[in-house]
């Protein structure tokens, strides 16, 4: 698969001007990139920060002949190419947590935005957004203790253009798989936080369940088992380890 990639200095958020375009019929493979976001979006309409030069802030239009009930493996594709190109680039290997997440040692490393339009039941279009925190210090700020990036990780600066040349590789590889019928959930699972952990989950609404992270299931919701032996499907939500 071959991207055509957009470059801005800086733009409000890659996600919304990609989804814009996607409205309007552009064609799969476009790429929006900025040096620095203003109003940069993560999952659940939060601010994603983007500090200019300092992160990989991109999105890519995805248009995939595929029922809805694929859709989350998307996000599974976009994380485990942000993995491989952490592991070529910068020698690094986060692990992926449900749902969209990256981290390393418990902190945030990247975070993956999908957003997905549809007739009936099959997808017509979905917007993937990465944001990937590479040359920022976030020891002296509110963040440190939730979030990390490359550099410090490395002890040294990471190239942005090698890293984002690594991750679109990636995926154009994956994605060519995915469309074989590969599915990205064996991959995803095997390091996937928190699995076999105690955890409490706050759904949508704010109701909440607690249990233990036993699995996800094909469509990439997690299951978790609480006290009782019951077993909830969960499809969205905020996961936090208990201690």
């Amino acid at each position: 698969m071959l991207f055509t990639l957009i470059q801005f200095r800086r733009t409000t958020s890659t996600q919304t001007w990609l989804r814009d375009w996607a409205r309007l019929g552009a064609r799969e493979g476009l790429v929006v990139q900025a040096l620095a976001q203003t109003a940069g979006r993560g999952r659940l309409q939060r601010s994603w920060h983007s500090p200019y030069n300092e992160g990989l802030y991109l999105s890519v239009l995805l248009r995939p002949a595929i029922p809805l009930a694929r859709a989350s493996h998307l996000t599974m594709l976009v994380s485990l190419a942000a993995i491989e190109a952490c592991q070529i680039v910068a020698g690094v290997s986060p692990a992926p947590k449900w749902p969209n997440d990256l981290l390393w040692q418990g902190r945030k490393l990247a975070g993956v935005l999908t957003e997905l339009e549809n007739q009936q039941d099959r997808l017509s279009y979905a917007v993937i957004g990465l944001g990937l925190n590479v040359n920022t210090d976030f020891s002296e700020t509110p963040l440190a203790e939730t979030a990390i990036s490359l550099q410090q990780i490395t002890g040294h600066s990471v190239k942005l253009p090698a890293l984002r040349d690594a991750y679109l590789d990636a995926l154009a590889k994956r994605y060519q798989r995915f469309l074989a019928g590969e599915s990205p959930v064996p991959a995803w699972k095997a390091r996937l936080e928190p699995l076999g952990r105690s955890v409490r989950v706050v759904q949508p609404g704010q109701t909440s369940v607690e249990g233990v992270a036993i699995d996800v299931n094909a469509a990439g919701a997690l299951l978790v088992q609480d006290s009782t032996g019951a077993i909830h499907t969960i499809w969205a939500g905020d996961v936090t380890v208990n201690s």
